[in-house]
């Protein structure tokens, strides 16, 4: 330190010489750090022998600068503001964005990592053109809903493919205890992630050939820097409660109601003093219970991270790890997880270089019973406030002489727990054999282990009356093997090439064992082998492979004429032997307009101007893993046993085949203060997959073939503006998505999800079309619920009334709103996230909403009904048994459209000579709010929904859209945090 020199200095912005707070300064290859005061200033110790200083600060180009002698070192720092040099992430390498020729879009992980979620894809909303995510509930841990440019299929997965660190993870659901589905993307800490990568034309994702039909997110996380050893610890807390509660009828409203639905109905009571016919429900109970508030509670969020990265030009390491726990909002719903992550990189020489990434990850879910089991807390909203809640003479604390079930005697007589133990894990070598010219090997491997177990008490309604437990194990071993050679070189002054070409192999099974047993001697013992009587066990196995040989070409004439060529041939285990291999090509071009002379010099303020085009083929095998084969099962009779067919062979069963066009144009203007970027695309999807209805006389119910077709065609555009540049910084960044889905060919008969829902499959519709009875209103006369004719006029025989075509899923547009704002240390963003023109159908309205036909507790709405001729109203006269209006019919379809105030948050950075005193580089604390408000005119829990129950295969999943069925909020949640630097 006695030889160590001091450094002053001041950093201004460039373009107008006002100062930069906060601007990160360091001694390249030490721990030696500070930052800039509010005025600009810094100082900093360096040896007497000089060194570099690194200036970095968001929004500008970082810059190293030279000490020498000086003792005075002054930098001015230039706007990035769209780094056209910025290098990502592609399928199997990377590329530089002005480079690019298909269509992807980037999300750095900085912007999700402080949000208080609890699987990532929930922080990516609005902020990704052309992808439509959905968070169907608010239970902790529940799979998402994705959608990249449009859903391309009937019957197979519509979901993406994800790939981690170049290796394909499993995302499939494996859980056996209902259908709802959890999330294995949960298992992924949001902290390790670096970037995200999302592919979206065929040029971006054909490099995945058979799986990309659906979109490719490539997922980056963060590793070493060569530096000084940089540690950082973070720590947030905070609280949850529900975006919305209906409101349903208090005591003396339902008694009313359904003294009304009972003289309507001509039921004569004995006795006046008699209670309502049936159920014992007393009308003089005075009690008032609010049922539908007791199924949520206020629910907390508490995460702690670390991560210390750094090393040297020869090893690089990057250590991180997290711990999650959140309680729902929902009753007896928690959710935990733990992590740690270790990156590393090491050169063994100039010319090989190897690393590794190893990951755990342990998930602890308590779910939540499924949407349509009588022991989901939401379900709870039925029961009649006239019933009071507990009952200090029963054993469970509760009232169990209820209507329906009284669920909230599982909170503390039952468990459902779903424990994940995941290992993400891969290792590479990387060898330059000539100058330019790179051989790279990888292993990859995903294990998850899903250990399932519940049990049900014997106060329960399923576990009476001596308990029931279910337990399971499932293990997914996937593993990849990757090895590409590429090329790199510059032929002159005008001429670039790179090629890729590779060979990938990866193979997954999937193996599960399962038992059920009753009769347990307490509640104490709820492990199987206490049990008298082994009721069940099963154990199953399945797998696939695929092989895979691909190859990517990319020209670049003059540094502005862009080429690109892309090929893959996949060979499936999945498809009939006929149809094993598939090939996947892609063509695409750029032309970066703004080097030409004549934009140059005609409208100089544009300083980028890019068109770009592509067309290819990608296609989908998300099916099941034997679907091509005939395939027999063991059949026990008595005690004799034998073997049955179950499954018919298609031998000729192959790819869905999805071919895409995009037209795309990316500008910026004044240095890149503004721009953006506009697509216009269209994509078809031939020899559909389809799990054929047959008739049953022949033993089999359907049969997997290829038949059909699917259109998506749609619009993008994205635009971020530097608003401010100074001191005082502002961006704004707006996108919108259009998309139009319709099957053009479908040669079956028009395919239904459920005779309780509306979701429906036809030629020449969007897929999952509402399609049944059109709901016209009520007769003001009599009070009979209407619906549409034959002849288009009013009727009030529903029998007679046809089937039409009464709302559509799919929304119109979809996008986002973000700000960000910077001042002095202060830090201010929001994003806003819009859905607009899609329907949802309420399917419990049949049962919550539906003017006193059972004993349900109605919704408030049910206020408005007809009760005297004259009265003009929506909702029918009051009849309890009656069916007035009870039909599946429009009535209880609403528009879903939605504007989300999704994230916000307000932060300060603490100055750098104030953290002297306490040996801290950097702090920075922070508030954050997620889901804090919804402008909506549905009147449900929340428009952002989709019931899952429906969700036993792709093709219910796929079809049954827009429903709630008991469906719980999302979550509204504040949190407060800090993150420190050493």
């Amino acid at each position: 330190m006695a030889q160590d020199r001091r450094v002053t200095g001041k950093v201004t912005n460039a373009e107008d010489g006002t100062a930069v707070p906060g601007v990160n300064i360091q001694l390249k290859g030490t721990n030696r750090g500070t930052q800039s005061d509010a005025s600009g200033n810094y100082t900093i110790n360096v040896p007497s022998a000089g060194g570099t200083l690194i200036f970095s600060f968001i929004g500008a180009v970082t810059q190293e600068v030279s000490i020498g002698n000086r003792t005075t070192v002054d930098v001015k720092l230039a706007n990035d503001t769209r780094s056209l040099n910025e290098v990502v992430v592609v399928g199997y390498g990377t590329q530089q964005r002005r480079d690019l020729t298909g269509s992807q879009v980037t999300i750095k992980g900085d912007e999700i990592a402080r949000l208080p979620v609890t699987t990532f894809e929930t922080a990516l909303q609005g902020r990704t053109p052309g992808v439509q995510i959905t968070q169907g509930s608010g239970k902790l841990g529940a799979a998402l809903q994705i959608r990249v440019r449009g859903a391309a299929s009937i019957s197979a997965s519509n979901e993406p493919l994800y790939v981690l660190d170049g290796i394909p993870i499993t995302s499939q659901d494996l859980n056996t205890t209902d259908n709802e589905k959890i999330s294995p993307l949960s298992d992924i800490d949001p902290n390790d992630i670096e970037s995200i990568e999302i592919l979206k034309d065929a040029s971006a994702a054909a490099i995945y050939g058979s799986r990309a039909s659906n979109g490719v997110v490539l997922i980056t996380t963060k590793r070493g820097k060569a530096g000084r050893t940089n540690v950082q610890v973070g720590y947030y807390t905070g609280f949850s409660k529900p975006t919305r509660l209906r409101q349903f009828l208090n005591g003396p409203e339902y008694v009313e109601l359904f003294s009304e639905a009972i003289t309507n109905a001509g039921i004569e009571l004995d006795d006046p003093g008699d209670g309502f016919p049936g159920y014992g429900l007393d009308p003089n109970s005075g009690v008032n219970s609010n049922w539908a508030d007791a199924a949520f509670q206020q629910g907390s969020v508490n995460q702690a991270n670390f991560n210390i990265n750094g090393g040297n030009e020869k090893t690089r390491f990057n250590l991180a790890g997290s711990t999650n726990q959140q309680v729902g909002i929902i009753i007896n719903n928690k959710f935990n997880r733990n992590n740690i992550r270790l990156n590393l990189d090491h050169n063994i020489t100039n010319k090989f270089s190897i690393g590794t990434s190893l990951a755990f990850a342990r998930t602890n879910n308590r779910k939540v019973p499924g949407d349509n089991a009588f022991s989901n807390p939401v379900q709870l909203n039925a029961l009649p406030p006239i019933q009071p809640i507990f009952d200090a003479n029963d054993p469970t604390g509760y009232n169990r002489q209820t209507l329906y079930y009284n669920n909230l005697v599982e909170s503390n007589n039952a468990n459902n727990y779903a424990r994940t133990y995941r290992t993400f894990g891969s290792l590479f070598g990387s060898y330059q054999l000539l100058p330019g010219l790179t051989f790279r090997s990888e292993y990859g491997f995903d294990i998850l282990n899903l250990q399932e177990e519940t049990y049900q008490g014997r106060l329960t309604e399923d576990g009476a009356p001596n308990g029931e437990g279910y337990q399971a194990q499932t293990r997914s071993n996937n593993w990849t093997t990757n090895n590409t050679l590429s090329y790199s070189k510059n032929f002159g002054a005008e001429h670039s090439l790179d090629a890729l070409a590779g060979l990938t192999y990866q193979e997954q099974t999937v193996s599960a064992v399962s038992a059920t047993a009753r009769n347990f001697p307490t509640d104490q013992f709820q492990k199987l082998a206490s049990a008298s009587q082994k009721t069940d066990a099963n154990s199953t196995e399945t797998g696939y492979s695929i092989v895979s040989y691909l190859a990517r070409v990319n020209y670049k004439f003059r540094d502005r004429y862009l080429f690109g060529l892309t090929g893959r041939i996949d060979g499936s285990s999945r498809f009939g032997v006929d149809n094993r291999y598939g090939i996947f090509p892609s063509v695409s071009v750029g032309w970066i307009l703004s080097d030409e002379d004549f934009i140059k010099n005609a409208v100089p303020a544009v300083s980028l101007l890019k068109l770009r085009a592509s067309y290819g083929v990608t296609g989908n095998s998300e099916i099941d893993n034997f679907a091509s084969r005939g395939l027999y099962s063991a059949i026990p009779y008595a005690e004799q046993v034998g073997i049955r067919p179950t499954q018919v062979a298609n031998t000729e069963l192959r790819w869905e085949r999805s071919k895409q066009l995009d037209l795309g144009l990316e500008f910026g203007v004044l240095n890149n203060r503004i721009n953006g970027q506009i697509d216009v695309y269209d994509k078809t999807t031939e020899d559909l997959l389809l799990n054929v209805p047959q008739p049953a006389t022949n033993g089999f119910t359907s049969i997997a073939k290829n038949i059909g077709s699917l259109r998506n065609r749609g619009l993008e555009f994205s635009i971020t503006t530097q608003n401010f540049v100074n001191a005082f910084r502002w961006s704004t960044n707006f996108n919108i998505a259009f998309n139009r889905n319709r099957i053009t060919k479908l040669n079956v008969a028009p395919i239904r999800a459920s005779s309780r829902f509306l979701s429906y499959v036809t030629e020449g519709q969007p897929l999952a079309i509402f399609y049944g009875k059109k709901y016209l209103g009520v007769d003001p006369q009599n009070g009979n619920a209407l619906y549409e004719g034959v002849n288009g006029e009013p009727t009030a025989d529903y029998a007679s009334a046809p089937e039409l075509f009464v709302g559509n899923p799919n929304p119109d547009f979809t996008g986002g709103l973000s700000n960000n704002f910077s001042y002095k240390g202060f830090d201010l963003s929001f994003l806003f996230q819009f859905v607009y023109g899609n329907d949802i159908y309420n399917t419990a309205g049949v049962f919550q909403s539906v003017n006193g036909d059972y004993y349900d507790n109605q919704t408030r709405d049910q206020l408005r009904r007809w009760q005297k001729p004259g009265d003009i109203t929506d909702v029918p006269k009051a009849i309890l048994y009656g069916g007035n209006g009870t039909g599946v019919s429009s009535r209880w379809v609403q528009d879903g459209s939605f504007l989300r105030l999704k994230t916000a948050s307000l932060g300060y950075n603490i100055p750098s000579q104030l953290l002297r005193k306490v040996f801290v580089q950097s702090a920075r604390v922070y508030v954050t709010g997620l889901n804090l408000l919804t402008f909506t005119k549905y009147d449900g829990y929340d428009p952002e929904v989709n019931t899952g129950y429906l969700g036993a295969t792709n093709q219910l999943t796929n079809i049954a859209l827009g429903h709630d069925f008991y469906t719980p909020p999302q979550a509204r949640t504040i949190t407060v945090g800090v993150n420190l630097g050493f």
